[in-house]
C-alpha cells in the first residue's frame, strides 16, 4: 500500500511566490534560464540552474555549479525568501490550464515505495542525469523538484481534495504561461490523517514525469540509509518531493520526432520502404486524428501516414504504443536510428511547442523531416507500467508543467 506523508515545506511568502516560482530544471536550457533569471535575484532557476550565475559556457556538471546552488539556497533561506512551516503539512496544488484543471496533493512520497515498485515506472533513467540530480539533492540535502506522480482516481480521495480546496489559498497567481496556480496549506490535523489514511488504501502510484528525481531521491535514501546505523526509516530521507494527481485529470500531449536522414536519402525510395507497413497521402494534416496514424512534414508537404495491420502487435502493451510503431518500423530499419536516446540525428519536441516549429526545423535544413504523433493516452501508460515493462524514450509530455520554488522538501530531521 502507498506510503505517504506530511512534511515542514521550506515555501516562499505570498506576496513573492509568482517572481520565485519557475518552470521544472529539465524542460529549459541554460540560456533560456538565464534569460528568465535575468533582473529577478528571487527566481528558483537561481538553484534548480545554477550555472546561470557563473560564466557563460559552464559545464553544468561542474563542482562550482553545485557549489553555487547550495550558495543560493543558503542564500534563499537566510533572506527569508524561503521560510520553513513550522508543523509537518500536506498542500494540494491546482492548476488551471484553459478549459482544463488538475489538483494534486503535495506530499512526501515513499522512497521504500519505489524500491518495492508500489510506485510503478515506465520510462529507463539516463546514468548521467540520475548522477546530476543526486548530487544536487545531496548538495542541498533537499529536494527541489516535485516528481509527477498519478493514481487511479477514487471518490474518497476526490471528496478528501474537495475539503482541502476550502482552506483559503495561500497562493493564487497566474504565470507569464497563462497557467493559473493555486496552493493550499493542510495544517489540520485530522484532515491530514484521513488524508494520509486514504492514500495507504492505494495499492500503487505510478510516476508520470519525473523519473530520473525520483530515482536520484531513491539512490541518496540508500546511500544516507548505509551511513546511517541508527536508521529508522521515518527520516526525511526516506521520502521525496512529489505532487499526486488523479489519472483523469491527466492532461498528456504528443511526444514529436524530428530525425536527419542518413546520407544519400532518397524520398521515393523512401516511401517505397515504409510502404509495407503504411498507407500514405499527402493530406496536409498536421496533427494525427487517431491512434495508428503519423503526420509526416517532408519536402514542404505533410502526409499522413497509417499503420497497417500487421505492423504492430495490438495486444502487446508496450509494441502498440504509437512511439513504438514509430521505432519499429520506420526511425530503425529505414533510417537507421536504432538507439534513439544517443543517436544525435533525432531530436524530440514537446507538443505544446505546436507543429510550426516542426516546420521551422526541417526548412531551416536542419533536419530532413518531422513526425507529429498522436499522444499516448493514461491508461496505455497503466498498461506498460504494470506489466513491468518500460516504454521507448520521450512517449509522453504532461501539461502543464508544475513549477519548481513553490515548496520545497529538506532532508533534515528539522
Amino acid at each position: 500500500m502507498a506510503h505517504i506523508e506530511p512534511f515542514k515545506g521550506l515555501r516562499p511568502p505570498a506576496p513573492i511566490a509568482p517572481r520565485v516560482a519557475s518552470p521544472p530544471y529539465d524542460v529549459i536550457n541554460s540560456e533560456e534560464a538565464r534569460d528568465m533569471a535575468r533582473d529577478n535575484d528571487v527566481s528558483f532557476l537561481h538553484i534548480t540552474k545554477p550555472e546561470i550565475d557563473l560564466p557563460a559556457g559552464t559545464d553544468p556538471y561542474a563542482d562550482a555549479v553545485y557549489r553555487k546552488a547550495a550558495d543560493n539556497y543558503a542564500r534563499f533561506r537566510k533572506e527569508g525568501i524561503l521560510v520553513q512551516d513550522p508543523e509537518r503539512y500536506f498542500y494540494l496544488y491546482k492548476q488551471v490550464w484553459g478549459e482544463h484543471t488538475q489538483v494534486g496533493l503535495v506530499a512526501g512520497a515513499s522512497a521504500a515505495d519505489y524500491q518495492a515498485d508500489i510506485i510503478k515506472k515506465h520510462e529507463h533513467t539516463r546514468e548521467e542525469k540520475e548522477k546530476d540530480r543526486m548530487r544536487h539533492i545531496e548538495t542541498l540535502s533537499a529536494n527541489t523538484g516535485p516528481v509527477f506522480l498519478t493514481f487511479k482516481q477514487n471518490p474518497e480521495i476526490d471528496g478528501l481534495f474537495g475539503k482541502a480546496m476550502t482552506i483559503p489559498a495561500e497562493y493564487d497567481f497566474t504565470s507569464a504561461d497563462g497557467v493559473r496556480h493555486v496552493f493550499h496549506v493542510i495544517s489540520d490535523p485530522q484532515l491530514i490523517r484521513d488524508i494520509r489514511t486514504a492514500f495507504g488504501r492505494l495499492e500503487t502510484l505510478y510516476v508520470a514525469d519525473g523519473h530520473h528525481r525520483s530515482a536520484s531521491a531513491t539512490a541518496v535514501k540508500v546511500q544516507r540509509e548505509k551511513q546511517n546505523p541508527r536508521h529508522t526509516g521515518d527520516e526525511e530521507y526516506n521520502f521525496f518531493l512529489s505532487v499526486i494527481f488523479p489519472h483523469n485529470q491527466m492532461k498528456i500531449l504528443p511526444y514529436n520526432r524530428v530525425v536527419r536522414a542518413p546520407d544519400g536519402f532518397c524520398k521515393a525510395e523512401f516511401f517505397h520502404r515504409i510502404s509495407e507497413f503504411f498507407s500514405y497521402d499527402d493530406t496536409g494534416d498536421q496533427t494525427p486524428s487517431r491512434p495508428r496514424e503519423f503526420c509526416l512534414y517532408i519536402g514542404g508537404k505533410w502526409y499522413t501516414l497509417k499503420a497497417r495491420d500487421g505492423s504492430h502487435d495490438p495486444h502487446h502493451p508496450v509494441a502498440s504504443l504509437d512511439v513504438s510503431i514509430l521505432q519499429e518500423r520506420i526511425l530503425g530499419p529505414v533510417l537507421g536510428i536504432t538507439d534513439p536516446r544517443r543517436d544525435r540525428r533525432i531530436d524530440f519536441v514537446g507538443g505544446i511547442r505546436g507543429t510550426a516549429v516542426l516546420e521551422k526545423r526541417v526548412d531551416d535544413g536542419h533536419f530532413t523531416m518531422a513526425f507529429s504523433l498522436h499522444p499516448t493516452t493514461i491508461e496505455q501508460l497503466f498498461r506498460v507500467a504494470d506489466s513491468g515493462n518500460v516504454m521507448p524514450p520521450k512517449s509522453t509530455w504532461f501539461e502543464p508543467k508544475l513549477k519548481s520554488g513553490l515548496v520545497v522538501h529538506s532532508l533534515e530531521d528539522e
